[in-house]
């Protein structure tokens, strides 16, 4: 059976195939740029599933039905969050009310972290979200913040005295006249002291939640990584984690009962 699995995000869509227990390797495109996903679509042969998480909005999400109809796939399906799913129970008073990709991230970390040890599974992206299960299958809560993009874009629009000197030093830092800032503990620019202070927030908030969690369940949580910004807060973190592109992706599958083989 080839099946596509399908990430919409606030930001991206996101996309692999499952076949033969496998998933091949992740794409993505932004909403800004359906072409890709299109053309994509336009050489991938038949499939005899869509499945998908979504939490991009009625929007996006006609726009990847008229794209998977004029591509000629079978209708989507779509996993939602629910009281119970693979083992993992919801935390949550209200379960649907937990964001669809959360809860998929969350149960893909438990199973993929062998369904005994309790673990954080951290999104960055349009926001940072960290989500725990504890090692009998218990969604504890989470937590939800700006991701560092969306902080710098705030500070940029809502400062009257950043932004011109972002602008600036972004200018001169291209054109090579300061070649002294770098983006290592501090930063020698208006540009690159926010671009780090977004990353240093995120990399805190993970840190400190980690700490929490070790010493409130009294054992350290395998940390799960996804989401387009975590290339950017993983150098930061002092928390052990592991990066995963594909932890929405594999909990899609997980959901929908199509059999992918556990790796790393």
């Amino acid at each position: 059976m080839k099946t596509l699995l399908i990430d919409a995000g606030n930001t991206r869509v996101k996309w692999t195939v499952a076949s033969a227990g496998r998933l091949a390797p992740v794409r993505a495109a932004p909403w800004t740029d359906t072409g890709t996903f299109s053309n994509w679509l336009d050489r991938a042969g038949d499939f005899e599933r869509v499945v998908a998480c979504s939490v991009a909005g009625p929007k996006a999400e006609r726009t990847l039905r008229r794209l998977l109809r004029a591509a000629g796939t079978p209708a989507p399906e779509f996993v939602h969050s629910s009281a119970q799913a693979a083992g993992v129970r919801s935390g949550y008073r209200e379960p649907r009310r937990l964001g669809d990709d959360r809860w998929v991230g969350a149960v893909s970390a438990w199973h993929l972290a062998g369904c005994f040890r309790a673990v954080c599974a951290i999104s960055v992206g349009t926001a940072l979200t960290i989500d725990v299960v504890d090692c009998d299958g218990v969604h504890r809560g989470g937590l939800i913040a700006p991701g560092p993009t969306l902080m710098l874009q705030s500070l940029l629009r809502d400062t009257a005295g950043i932004a011109p000197r972002a602008a600036a030093s972004a200018a001169a830092r291209r054109s090579g006249a300061d070649a002294t800032g770098t983006l290592g503990l501090l930063a020698t620019d208006t540009r690159q002291a926010i671009e780090l202070g977004c990353l240093s927030a995120a990399a805190a908030l993970v840190d400190r939640t980690v700490t929490d969690v070790t010493r409130r369940l009294k054992g350290r949580p395998v940390v799960f990584l996804t989401g387009g910004g975590a290339a950017a807060v993983a150098p930061l973190l002092r928390s052990a984690c592991k990066q995963r592109d594909d932890l929405v992706l594999r909990g899609i599958a997980l959901l929908a009962g199509i059999p992918v083989r556990r790796r790393g």
